[in-house]
């Protein structure tokens, strides 16, 4: 006796600790089930209320005051019946159901394939769900048939009152139909994951399938534009061999790039894009509102194609560009799709109408072409341009003679930029009609109100138009001051003691360069 009694305590340990760990288990299948009988329970409860509220009604002198309570019983019973209404049929429909698979990604360019793996990712994600709550489902199944197999050995062995034989016998018959209810979500969990496994590996092999084609189809459109930029880089070669113009050989390399750049879009947009009417109906409709909106960017593209179809402007050149009453003289550094750079120079025009500044970088859109002036210093080949310089003598001056030392002076320092120039208007004759064209220094008088003006005009480079018209005129002045009757009239105010003009008395600084000698 006192042996089967220490095992009757042993086996209601052993129920009791398996009963505590199912009902303190964070499983969700036992959430589940509780949630199934605790709709079951509450569905009985309705109906014996239902039933009692029935009753008193039928009685003459019914408790109108218990009435009352039960209906707001009800009330509140029928709430959470329809809270816990989805658990009536299939408490375990969301766990054991096969998940669709739908919407499977379209691999039609390299991108996609992110959203095609991702797409695998997320659907093999469920499986591996799945499979977690199987082993959990696995798990409560053991430990409820290791409760019924010691609530059963208790049952054989316990002698105790019909009351509490019922109570053990009721505990085995519940434990009995969550393990029924329980082994039959197992086994439709089980068939959910096979038939979920086998639709996981069709969609996969459809997705990796595609994936592959992409990759092929990416290699070959690669290739494709590899040949197109390397057939730009042998052109390229081909024009700084054979063209020894280095602002021509800039220009084509300019144009190789750009064709280039634009074929290689145009072969991955052609090789991408599905429906190619499409685009080019959005782009006609679109077309009217970009233009007005982008004015100003297509018109400098626009330039920019003129540029370089026209030929009228090539790095290198020497440009002046006009803007709001300013001028500014410089050097093309390089010529943009939407703008050119020009490197702004030590010029005259700098000296006399930006304050002597200079060696600013500016930028100018391509647009500019239609709508102002642009002088190209340097244009097909000219490096020379020309250049005066104008000063005034006074009517009692002989003005001849200094026209004629302001026409040597010109003659000798600009000798090798006037033969220069005859030699660049020949290769301009192959282009332009010129007639009658003459490189020659020259000079002219105009009488004015002051004096007689007197301009000497001669070729220069047209890159350093300052440098020589700084020692022509240093040269012309050196030689007035030599000439007795020569005098240069200018506005100022002196107080002259002797006599003289001009310069003042020049036969007291011949004295006294004759004394100092």
């Amino acid at each position: 006796m006192a042996q089967e009694g220490a095992q009757i305590q042993r086996l209601q340990e052993q129920a009791t600790h398996l009963e505590h760990k199912l009902q303190t288990s964070d499983n969700i299948w036992l959430k589940k089930f509780s949630n199934f009988e605790s709709y079951e329970q509450i569905y009985e409860e309705i109906q014996a209320i239902q039933h009692q509220i029935k009753t008193l009604k039928h009685k003459k002198n019914g408790d109108t005051l218990k009435i009352s309570t039960l209906n707001h019983t009800l009330q509140a019973l029928k709430y959470q019946e329809a809270l816990l209404e989805q658990y009536k049929m299939n408490p375990f429909k969301e766990l054991v159901e096969k998940p669709n698979i739908a919407n499977i990604p379209s691999i039609t360019n390299p991108i996609a394939i992110v959203t095609g793996i991702s797409f695998i990712k997320q659907i093999k994600a469920k499986y591996t769900t799945m499979k977690h709550h199987k082993k959990s489902l696995h798990e409560v199944l053991d430990l409820i048939n290791q409760e019924l197999e010691v609530l059963t050995q208790l049952e054989k062995l316990q002698k105790e009152s019909d009351q509490e034989q019922e109570g053990l016998a009721k505990k085995i018959y519940q434990e009995q139909v969550k393990k029924i209810e329980l082994q039959g979500a197992q086994n439709l969990l089980k068939t959910s994951m096979d038939v979920y496994a086998k639709d996981i590996e069709e969609a996969e092999s459809n997705i990796k399938s595609q994936i592959k084609d992409q990759i092929f189809k990416l290699i070959y459109v690669v290739l494709i534009a590899l040949v197109s930029i390397v057939l730009a880089w042998v052109l390229k070669v081909i024009s700084h061999k054979y063209i020894h113009s280095n602002e021509r050989a800039y220009t084509i390399n300019k144009a190789i790039n750009f064709v280039n750049a634009n074929v290689v879009v145009l072969i991955f947009l052609f090789a991408y894009l599905e429906n190619v009417s499409y685009l080019v109906t959005v782009l006609g409709f679109a077309s009217a509102g970009i233009a007005i909106a982008m004015r100003d960017l297509f018109m400098s593209v626009l330039g920019w194609f003129m540029i370089l179809i026209e030929g009228n402007i090539h790095v290198g050149d020497r440009i002046k560009v006009m803007k709001d009453g300013h001028a500014y003289v410089g050097d093309v550094l390089d010529i943009f799709a939407l703008y050119t750079t020009i490197l702004e120079d030590v010029t005259l025009t700098s000296y006399k109408n930006n304050e002597c500044r200079a060696g600013r970088i500016i930028f100018v859109p391509n647009n500019y072409i239609f709508s102002n002036l642009l002088c190209n210093y340097s244009h097909f080949g000219m490096k020379t341009v020309w250049d005066g310089i104008v000063f005034c003598v006074t009517f009692d001056s002989n003005y001849k003679k200094a026209m004629q030392i302001a026409l040597d002076i010109a003659n000798t320092q600009a000798k090798q930029y006037t033969e220069m120039t005859y030699k660049q208007m020949n290769n301009m004759r192959t282009k332009y009609s010129l007639r009658n064209t003459s490189a020659n220094p020259r000079v002219f008088m105009v009488l004015e109100q002051e004096g007689i003006h007197i301009s000497v005009w001669y070729q220069t480079n047209s890159y350093a138009t300052l440098a020589l018209k700084s020692k022509i005129s240093s040269d012309i002045i050196e030689a007035f001051l030599k000439e007795p009757d020569i005098f240069i009239a200018y506005s100022t105010t002196k107080f002259v003691q002797s006599e003289g003009d001009g310069f003042g008395n020049k036969n007291s600084v011949f004295e006294n360069k004759e004394l100092h000698l």
